[in-house]
């Protein structure tokens, strides 16, 4: 980022001499070698084109800009040459006309071209930045068997043309803003006007308009300043790099927020069902969709609560484990010098360290480091007596449940040792202290106003098609309540039976 030594004051007009322009730049741009300012003559004035070297397509200045004026033959007529050149010779989609030099300025430093013109009060703003941008390929974070394959990109522009593709209706409306005194990023609230909640829109742009940092570099910035509950590990704010789950959000009633620079858009109000849920679910089988939500359901509660029951079984409970099984476990345990309490926690802890370790290291070092980790350590405790085998088989466990929901990691980490601490001092009751904590916070919990279980524990049909379970898509008549506020039909379509049709003209 560029250093300004003299920032102009805002609202600063642009001056009628060039130089005084020139020189005001100049010393902003002072000592900047990627800074750059062509100056030429065109019918006895003198023009500059100013820009950041490396940021602009220096074929398009060279061909559509500068050679266009220097070859044009410029009439004489009562229009000014900043507007003659502006009508006639530089005509174009992607260009604008500023009399803020601070404007000016800003342009230049986001990648676009600046022309001044002597004894003119306007400049001419030229969009010619260079994206040297990814393609559009599909997201490793979200691996899916079928569905779409497009994934978003850092492109602002490009994001919510992967977004209007899907959805062009007039009702999809976008709010632009920018964020950042340093880095001014351009940001994008998206919603279906039609659909959407009024109240819930005007909270997400007052929680917007409240954001005052030097810059925003990346979406979790902002899912971090607008959340509801900031000291909490279960998220408010979904996010996901798929065009299609923010679609489906969107139809659903949710507003979506794009940032530019990063791939992973935002999604209000977020459901702690909808952690369980995935897009393929939408794409396959009614069936088989509910049989893996129940399977996500069912690892969050195993992965917090696995090492915690093994501990109140082997130390407090032992008369609810059959003979055999806990001779089995007695036998394995002998030798061991540490508590099982012990053993827990530090295995616990190991697996995290080779988790995080294969995460941030590259891909092939990180996979050899998993791999080697989990057998050669593994194996090698249990050979020296550090660790008892059971213990292994409960880690193992406890980490692969854990990888059927990726988003509720740093939540079901924290809740697995507190669950764990207070079951090493109480045993089941523990656990179940531990598990009434956690129930608490997610009951207490809202999401823009929009209660956090919202239908987790309800019994109403109507309401838990689309939960834990997922019915046809001819049963889903209705939008979730209260996040599709104005309008809740979304499905019109019958059920028909087809089974009896022989294949013959009726």
């Amino acid at each position: 980022m560029w250093k300004i030594l003299k920032k102009p004051n805002p609202g600063t007009k642009i001056s009628p001499n060039i130089h005084d322009n020139l020189k005001t730049i100049k010393e902003i741009f002072k000592k900047d070698k990627t800074f750059v300012a062509r100056c030429f003559e065109k019918n006895n004035k003198t023009l500059c084109l100013i820009y950041i070297n490396g940021m602009v397509k220096e074929d398009i200045i060279n061909r559509d800009i500068i050679a266009r004026i220097l070859d044009s033959k410029i009439e004489r007529n009562k229009l000014s040459l900043l507007n003659y050149l502006e009508r006639h010779i530089l005509s174009t989609s992607h260009l604008e006309k500023s009399q803020d030099l601070e404007y000016a300025i800003s342009s230049i430093l986001m990648g676009k071209a600046v022309l001044f013109i002597d004894g003119e009060l306007e400049v001419l703003i030229f969009n010619v930045k260079e994206n040297n941008l990814r393609s559009i390929e599909e997201p490793s974070s979200e691996t899916i068997v079928r569905g779409p394959r497009e994934g978003f990109n850092e492109s602002l522009i490009t994001n919510l043309h992967l977004i209007r593709n899907r959805i062009p209706h007039p009702d999809l409306k976008f709010v632009f803003k920018e964020i950042g005194r340093y880095t001014k990023t351009p940001i994008c609230i998206a919603y279906i006007s039609s659909i959407a909640s009024d109240k819930i829109l005007q909270e997400v742009k007052k929680r917007l308009d409240e954001i005052n940092i030097d810059g925003i570099l990346d979406s979790g910035y902002i899912a971090d300043l607008i959340c509801d509950h900031p000291l909490c590990t279960f998220q408010t704010i979904g996010y996901t790099e798929r065009p299609d789950v923010v679609c489906g959000k969107l139809l659903e009633g949710r507003i979506a927020i794009v940032v530019d620079g990063s791939p992973f858009v935002l999604t209000l109000p977020y459901l702690f069902l909808e952690t369980f849920q995935s897009n393929e679910d939408y794409y396959t089988h009614w069936a088989l969709a509910s049989f893996n939500r129940i399977l996500r359901l069912l690892g969050f509660f195993l992965s917090t609560t696995i090492p915690s029951l093994y501990v109140a079984l082997a130390n407090y409970h032992q008369e609810l484990l059959p003979t055999p099984l806990l001779l089995s476990i007695a036998a394995a345990r002998e030798g061991v010098p540490f508590p099982t309490i012990v053993e827990a926690f530090s295995m616990i802890i190991i697996f995290e360290v080779l988790r995080e370790a294969g995460t941030r290291l590259p891909k092939p070092v990180g996979q050899a480091v998993s791999i080697v980790g989990v057998l050669v350590i593994g194996e090698a405790a249990v050979g020296a007596r550090f660790v008892s085998a059971p213990m292994v088989i409960i880690t193992a466990l406890t980490g692969i449940t854990e990888f059927l929901i990726p988003q509720l990691t740093a939540s079901v980490i924290l809740f697995r040792f507190i669950i764990l601490f207070f079951t090493a001092f109480l045993g089941l009751y523990g656990t179940m202290f531990g598990l009434v904590i956690m129930f608490i916070q997610l009951f207490s919990m809202k999401s823009f106003g929009v209660p956090y279980t919202l239908h987790s524990f309800t019994i109403d049909f109507q309401n838990i098609k689309d939960t834990a379970i997922r019915v046809p898509w001819w049963a889903m008549k209705l939008r979730p309540i209260i996040l599709g506020a104005k309008n809740k039909v979304r499905n019109k379509s019958k059920f028909i039976a087809r089974g009896k049709y022989n294949g013959k003209n009726n």
